[in-house]
C-alpha cells in the first residue's frame, strides 16, 4: 500500500552513488593481458599476474592513467599531481591475490561535480573523489547447483571508481547523475560505457531522516547496470525505510541486492560501521608523478563534451528534448556521428535545427533498422537535400524518402534534384497544374468553401490536405494554399 503524501514528505532522503568505471584501455591495469572479456571464454584472459603468483610484479599501465586523467577534466577539476597505489585486504573467492590494488589516501581525483538538470533546474552533484583500481573477478552462482563458479577474466582491468557526495535527494535525481555520468565517460572516450556487459556499475547508499541536519541509517545497493534499476531501486528503498521507521523499526546498515523481476531490494549481508581492510601502499607500484606539461597535454586532448554540446545546441534554437535526445543517440554506434554533421552547419541556425530534425526523426530510426550504408557521403547528401527543401521542392514525405534512399546506398548523385525527379519524390509546384486539381477539390468540398468564407480560415488546411491527396503528395502546401485562397476569393 502507498504511503500517504504527507508522510513521505516529513522524510529527506539523502542519496550518495559509487561508480566503477572500466576504462577503455587494450590491456589490463598491472598485466599486458586483454581487457575486453565480453567474447571471451572464462578464465583465458589471465596471467602469473592477475593471479597473484608468487614472485609476479605488476607495472602499471600508461594508458590507464591517460584516461583517468581525461576524466577529471570530464568531471570539471583535474588529476592530481601525485598519486598512491594502495592495497586492500580482504578475502573473497574472486580476489585470487588477497588483496585489491587501490587507492585510498592519494587518489588520481579529488573534487568536481557533475551538473544534472531535473525539471528546468541546474543542480551541481560534488564529487568527494574517484580512484584508480584493480577490478576483481566474477563469481557465479548455477541455480540448483551447491556450488559457485569463478571466472578471473575481469580480475585486474582498470577501474575508476568515482564517488560522489551526499547531495542527491531523490530517485530522479540520482538517474539523471547516473545519466549524466554515463555520457561524460562515453563523450571523453575514458571507457566504453557498456552497461550490459557491466563496463559501468552503479552502488547507491539511500537513507532518510526527518532531520534534515543528520543522516539516517545507511543501506547500500549493489552491482546495478542501468539508469532505471538505479531510479527504481531507491524508490523502493526509501519507501521501505520510511515503513519501517513509521512503525518503530531501526533501520540496519547492510548491503542489499536488486531483484529487477521482483522490483525490489533484498538483504545480501550486514555492514558494519567501519572495515578494517589493512590498507598499506603497495611496495611493488611506486607512486604516480604527474608533471604541469602532462596534465596540460591531457586537458588538451580531452574531446567535446556534453555541457560543451547543449551550449552548442541550444544557441541555435534546439529545445531541451531534442538536445538531449541527440546526446543520447551520439554514443549508440561509434561508428555514426550525428553531432558533426550538425556542427559543420551551425553557423546557419535553420539549417541546424533541420539537421538535428532530420537526425531524429529520420536517420536514427532508418539507422537502428539497419536500413543505412556506412555512408561516407553524409555531408554531401544532407546539403544537397537541404538546398532541395529550401528551394520549396520537396514535402516532408519526399524529404524522408530520398534522404534514406540515397544515405542507405551511399549514393550522392552528381544532380541530386534530377534524381530526386527520377524517384518521383520533386514537389509539385508549376500554379497551372496545381490550380487543375484545386479547382477539383473545391468542387468536390462545398461545406468547406462555405466554413472558409464564413472565416473559418483554419478549415484551409482541410482543403490543403485534399489537394496533397490528390496530388499523390507532390504537390507544395504553401503554393496550394495561395491558389486555394485566390480561387475562394479571399
Amino acid at each position: 500500500m502507498a504511503l500517504p503524501k504527507e508522510t513521505i514528505d516529513k522524510y529527506l532522503p539523502t542519496i550518495g552513488i559509487e561508480c566503477h568505471v572500466q576504462l577503455k584501455t587494450k590491456t589490463k591495469l598491472f598485466a599486458a593481458v586483454g581487457n575486453d572479456a565480453r567474447d571471451a571464454l572464462p578464465n583465458t584472459l589471465i596471467s602469473h599476474i592477475c593471479v597473484g603468483m608468487p614472485g609476479a610484479l605488476p607495472v602499471l599501465n600508461q594508458a590507464a592513467v591517460d584516461l583517468a586523467a581525461k576524466a577529471a577534466f570530464a568531471l570539471k577539476t583535474r588529476p592530481q599531481p601525485h598519486s598512491v597505489f594502495e592495497r586492500k585486504h580482504y578475502f573473497y573467492p574472486d580476489l585470487p591475490m588477497g588483496y585489491q590494488i587501490s587507492q585510498l589516501n592519494d587518489p588520481i581525483i579529488v573534487g568536481g561535480h557533475v551538473t544534472i538538470e531535473v525539471d528546468g533546474e541546474q543542480k551541481d552533484i560534488g564529487i568527494e573523489r574517484a580512484q584508480l583500481e584493480a577490478d576483481a573477478g566474477k563469481n557465479t552462482h548455477p541455480e540448483g547447483a551447491d556450488y559457485s563458479l569463478v571466472d578471473l577474466n575481469r580480475a585486474g582491468t582498470p577501474l575508476l571508481e568515482i564517488v560522489s557526495k551526499p547531495d542527491i535527494h531523490s530517485a530522479v535525481e540520482a538517474r539523471a547523475y547516473v545519466r549524466e555520468l554515463f555520457l561524460l565517460m562515453k563523450y571523453s572516450g575514458v571507457s566504453d560505457c557498456d552497461l550490459y556487459h557491466g563496463n559501468m556499475r552503479f552502488d547507491v547508499n539511500v537513507s532518510v531522516s526527518t532531520n534534515p541536519t543528520e543522516l539516517g541509517t545507511r543501506a547500500e545497493v549493489k552491482n546495478l547496470n542501468s539508469f532505471k534499476s538505479v531510479e527504481a531501486s531507491i524508490e523502493y528503498e526509501i519507501t521501505r525505510q520510511i515503513e519501517l521507521l513509521e512503525k518503530g523499526t531501526p533501520i540496519v546498515q547492510e548491503t542489499r541486492g536488486w531483484d529487477d523481476a521482483k522490483q525490489k531490494t533484498l538483504a545480501q549481508r550486514g555492514k558494519e560501521e567501519a572495515h578494517d581492510y589493512r590498507y598499506f601502499p603497495d611496495p611493488d607500484i611506486p607512486p604516480v608523478e604527474l608533471d604541469n606539461a602532462y596534465i596540460a597535454s591531457i586537458e588538451n586532448s580531452v574531446s567535446k563534451l556534453p555541457y560543451d554540446w547543449r551550449t552548442q545546441l541550444r544557441d541555435v534554437g534546439l529545445d531541451h528534448n531534442l538536445v538531449e535526445t541527440l546526446l543520447d543517440v551520439e554514443v549508440e554506434d561509434e561508428s555514426v556521428t550525428y553531432l558533426s554533421e550538425i556542427e559543420k552547419v551551425i553557423s546557419n541556425p535553420e539549417q541546424a535545427k533541420v539537421y538535428a530534425l532530420w537526425i531524429v526523426n529520420y536517420i536514427v530510426p532508418a539507422e537502428r533498422d539497419g536500413k543505412l550504408a556506412a555512408s561516407q557521403q553524409r555531408s554531401g547528401i544532407l546539403a544537397s537535400v537541404y538546398e532541395l527543401v529550401k528551394d520549396g521542392r520537396l514535402s516532408s514525405n519526399s524529404v524522408k524518402a530520398l534522404l534514406i534512399l540515397m544515405l542507405a546506398n551511399d549514393h550522392l548523385p552528381p544532380d541530386v534534384a534530377k534524381y530526386a525527379e527520377q524517384q518521383g519524390l520533386i514537389q509539385e509546384s508549376d500554379e497551372g497544374a496545381l490550380s487543375a486539381i484545386v479547382k477539383d477539390v473545391l468542387a468536390n468540398n462545398p461545406k468547406a468553401v462555405e466554413d472558409v468564407r464564413s472565416g473559418q480560415e483554419k478549415v484551409i488546411g482541410f482543403l490543403v490536405g485534399q489537394v496533397m491527396k490528390q496530388s499523390l503528395g507532390k504537390a507544395n502546401p504553401a503554393i496550394a494554399q495561395e491558389i486555394i485562397k485566390k480561387q475562394i476569393g479571399i
